[in-house]
């Protein structure tokens, strides 16, 4: 892992919250919140929905008690890909009256000073101290030398700000940040979430999160960011851990263990890595400095190909989804979904003997299989694919059940190990009606509490068990893996089960206005 350099004090606070809503009156607000957290605020005139709004807010601005705050004026065109209509010599007026309102710095595009060959940046009416930026929405091209040669004389700061394509693409933006003085670099997308997070950690001079609305791609709210991921206290010396999956956005893993590592006051955060290419991760954990990661869909069977040590358990269901990097940066791999499974269900049903169905053939149905069948239930399995099935069946001493003989069979426990169902597709289920014949109905989705798998299951007087039991017990099981110390529950189940509660009082506010 290259040691980051340590960056010069160019803005008061290195974090810069960003305002951005459509009216005057909803932008001041934003402003009094992302005082509370930092000193460095972007503004977003290009945002406000007229010329009216802007002039509006900036005789507001001209009021605010604005002295100990450093306010960057950004007037981005939709040429630069921003909101304002209009050519150079717009955004020139508005960040001009944004100098009058009393903003110190702006973010001018490089597209404009390409527009005025003739003019340098220090002669146009514009706010005294410039953020030269280049902004690339669609890739991360080869690092712009022609911008960075115009940093003497021209900028008082640069801003690369590109779309990550791969994880690699993100590293080469946080090795220019670590080359250069007084440079912000911006890896957007998801795929370049873990980056951004880490840019400050890197050199980075600002790094950019937004009091409400993303304004560019693979943002997380200024809340999130100082709160949970805090992201502005990272060093050399955090424990970095993550997830990696594909989805992975709709995972509350960071939720869970940032919790977790809040609570225990440990200096350690975890971040989300939307994998698409198993080797682009893998060559870039050095560069993050992992000790530890989850693996979720599509991962956790491919990932034991790559694994220098793997508990016989997890060898045995042949999927993992805790891995752990040794001092040496060799990878050990275990399974924790077995344990989780289990704990889940205790006490809600006699498992010995029982006869269960596994809907699915993945990684998670192997661990459910395997637990179960551990446990001395029958075990049936139905897939899509219904070689993947026979597969799993014959790894762990169960049966194959078509799906046409379903709706004529019963169960004491059916088990949804899909991902259908899944926020952000929460209308789905696996399975119709007349497919669940049992006594108990186990989703091992957690996101949204109440599937629509569990709630059919609910409607046909079916007892139900909701996958976020699951879910907390192999993740408790993965923190004391990574750190050797008992987790610190009670905190980490009110954060998630919070969270659920919360998504799912507003599902039940979006149902009712749709009658």
């Amino acid at each position: 892992m290259q040691m980051a350099r340590e960056p010069q004090a160019v803005f008061a606070d290195r974090v810069c919250a960003v305002v951005a809503t459509p009216t005057a009156r909803e932008a001041i607000r934003q402003l009094r919140v992302a005082s509370r957290y930092t000193r460095t605020i972007e503004l977003r005139l290009d945002w406000l929905r007229s010329d009216q709004e802007r002039a509006a807010f900036l005789a507001q601005l001209s009021r605010f008690p604005s002295k100990k705050l450093t306010l960057v004026a950004t007037c981005r065109r939709i040429l630069g890909g921003g909101k304002l209509a209009g050519g150079a010599q717009a955004e020139l007026y508005w960040l001009g009256q944004a100098r009058q309102a009393g903003c110190e710095w702006c973010d001018l595009e490089i597209e404009t000073l390409r527009e005025l060959p003739e003019q340098s940046a220090r002669l146009l009416p514009v706010p005294p101290k410039i953020l030269l930026s280049f902004h690339d929405f669609e890739r991360t091209p080869p690092l712009p030398q022609k911008l960075l040669r115009r940093r003497s004389g021209e900028a008082d700061a640069i801003k690369i700000a590109a779309r990550a394509r791969t994880i690699a693409d993100s590293l080469r933006l946080l090795h220019a940040a670590h080359a250069m003085k007084d440079v912000v670099v911006a890896p957007m997308g998801e795929i370049g979430l873990p980056a951004r997070l880490l840019a400050l950690r890197h050199g980075s001079a600002l790094a950019y999160a937004p009091v409400a609305t993303a304004t560019a791609p693979g943002q997380v709210s200024l809340d999130e960011f100082k709160k949970l991921y805090r992201a502005d206290s990272i060093t050399q010396k955090t424990g970095i851990y993550g997830v990696i999956g594909n989805p992975v956005g709709h995972s509350l893993s960071p939720l869970l263990h940032n919790t977790g590592f809040i609570a225990a006051k440990r200096d350690s955060v975890y971040l989300p890595f939307l994998v698409e290419n198993l080797k682009d991760f893998l060559d870039a954990i050095p560069e993050f400095g992992l000790r530890g990661f989850s693996v979720t869909i599509p991962h956790k069977q491919t990932i034991m190909k790559h694994l220098a040590e793997c508990e016989p358990l997890a060898e045995k269901i042949g999927a993992v989804n805790t891995v752990i990097v040794g001092r040496n940066g060799k990878l050990q791999g275990s399974n924790s979904d077995h344990a989780g499974i289990l704990t889940a269900l205790e006490g809600k049903l006699r498992l010995r003997e029982s006869r269960v169905l596994i809907f699915g053939a993945g990684g998670s149905a192997r661990a459910a299989a395997f637990a179960l069948a551990d446990a001395g239930a029958e075990v049936l399995i139905c897939a899509r694919r219904e070689s993947a099935a026979g597969e799993l069946a014959r790894a762990s001493r169960a049966q194959v059940i078509a799906r046409k003989h379903l709706a004529s069979a019963c169960f004491e426990l059916i088990v949804n190990a899909t991902p259908v169902g899944m926020y952000p597709h929460a209308g789905a289920s696996p399975l119709l009606p007349n497919e669940l014949n049992c006594e108990l109905a186990m989703d091992l989705v957690y996101r949204p509490l109440r599937t629509q798998f569990l709630r059919i299951a609910k409607k046909k007087g079916i007892k139900t068990v909701s996958g976020v039991e699951m879910f907390l017990a192999q993740g408790f099981a993965q923190w004391q893996l990574w750190t050797g110390k008992r987790p610190p529950e009670a905190p980490m189940r009110r954060a998630v089960m919070a969270n659920l509660r919360s998504e799912e009082i507003s599902i039940g506010k979006g149902s009712h206005k749709k009658k």
